[in-house]
């Protein structure tokens, strides 16, 4: 007589049946009929199979079966879903190859060893560094395996596995809440999540029984002339390591800072240049500081005017260097040209008529006015003045307050005003 029959039910199976090989035959139909990769568009199917494993973990146990049949799921304390569905499901049939594995297209877990988590790290370069290449010894700290007690966390034989949770680290629990029955899971209050038991007197010294210790390890990172912002430098084995996994990977991603002078894009550079407008007219110098403590003499050529509007110059050549290649992308100046607030005579005063003469001998003649008046129009002369702002500003909010009072008064106000003089 067993006090609850759904584990059977699910298997298929007589209520109190402990035959394992009917128990086997019954899960490795129901498992091959409802593994997930078999029904992909099937969510149903997914739940069925973790029934069907959780089913056979039970049933399959003697001890824990004798549980089940004297108190139900109530009586199994952590012993729900202690093991995983795919991991259960490779090791009844397999993996691989063989007569069962590998039938599902190739979508069951990856069963090869596996391996410690990796340490990522951004690391920020300068753009002179990227230009010219450079080697950054960066320290991390990282577990390694403890040298004292080879990863056991203490002395042979004293390490155990938790029996309140079969070395899993978590518990299953049922609490009763009425008529409903909840499930939860917890840390093991055994082992603190660890899995294992180990006497605080068999403890290894050095590591206190954790199995790693912390250790400092400095990093060789070759910056790479020209790489890009998220380019990786990647150092393998060289993370965390634990026992029984291999260890981890240390990935560091570059990422370049933004610069006082240059912009880039790609292998182009872009400098912003401003010169005053009698270089852009009558030629002159420019010197431009690059990224390799080179100066850069360029001539602007007389003559050839600089346009005030932003004009953009190339010098092929002088770019950032190509990542692994051999050849340099360019660098464009965008020139912003300065005008003077006024040009004066030798005393100080009005331009001389010599003067205005003269740059109307290199400059190109000025442009007719357009439209011209009619010859009867009546015209009147006018001469600019400078704007100022905190004028304009306070001629604003005269003007605001104006229109304000405006709508305070309302309609036939002046008029009722008027009829009571």
């Amino acid at each position: 007589m067993v006090k609850e029959t759904k584990l059977y039910d699910i298997l298929g199976l007589e209520p109190g049946c402990d035959d394992v090989n009917k128990i086997k035959t019954a899960y490795r139909k129901g498992a091959l009929k409802y593994h997930p990769d078999k029904n992909a568009h099937n969510p149903e199917a997914a739940e069925k199979f973790k029934e069907l494993s959780y089913a056979y973990e039970i049933l399959s146990d003697n001890e824990k079966r004798d549980r089940y049949n004297q108190k139900g799921e109530a009586g199994l304390e952590g012993g729900a879903h202690g093991m995983d569905t795919e991991d259960l499901f490779t090791q009844f049939f397999g993996g691989g190859t063989g007569p069962f594995g590998g039938m599902f297209g190739g979508g069951m877990r990856d069963t090869g060893p596996k391996k410690a988590r990796t340490i990522s790290h951004v690391h920020k370069v300068s753009l002179e560094d990227i230009y010219k290449g450079k080697v950054s010894k960066l320290a991390l700290q990282k577990s390694v395996i403890c040298p004292k007690c080879s990863g056991r966390g203490g002395k042979d034989g004293a390490v155990k596995t938790c029996s309140g949770c079969d070395g899993r680290g978590m518990k299953h629990m049922m609490r009763q809440m009425g008529p409903m029955i909840q499930r939860f899971q917890t840390v093991c209050p055994d082992c603190q999540g660890e899995g294992e038991i180990i006497r605080d007197r068999d403890r290894c010294k050095q590591c206190n029984g954790k199995k790693t210790i912390i250790e400092r390890k400095v990093l060789h990172v070759h910056v790479d002339r020209g790489v890009k912002s998220g380019h990786k430098v990647e150092f393998r084995g060289e993370g965390d390591q634990l026992p029984g996994v291999e260890p981890g990977d240390v990935v560091f991603e570059i990422e370049q800072k933004p610069h006082a002078r240059f912009q880039r894009k790609d292998d182009d550079l872009f400098y912003h240049a401003e010169i005053d407008l009698l270089t852009a007219l009558a030629g002159g110098k420019v010197m431009i500081e690059h990224l390799d403590d080179r100066w850069l003499s360029i001539d602007i050529v007389a003559g050839e005017c600089i346009s005030p509007a932003g004009e953009v110059k190339v010098i092929r050549g002088q770019g950032m260097p190509s990542y692994r290649h051999h050849d340099y992308g360019n660098l464009y100046i965008q020139f912003d040209v300065k005008f003077p607030d006024s040009l004066s005579g030798p005393d100080g005063g009005p331009m001389t008529p010599e003067q205005i003469r003269a740059l109307e001998a290199v400059l190109p003649p000025r442009k007719v006015p357009e439209p011209l008046p009619p010859a009867d129009a009546m015209t009147e002369d006018f001469v600019l003045d400078d704007v100022d702002p905190q004028r304009e500003q306070a001629r604003a909010r005269g003007m605001s307050s104006m229109e304000d009072d405006e709508d305070d008064m309302h309609p036939g106000a002046e008029r009722v005003q008027c009829a009571s003089q």
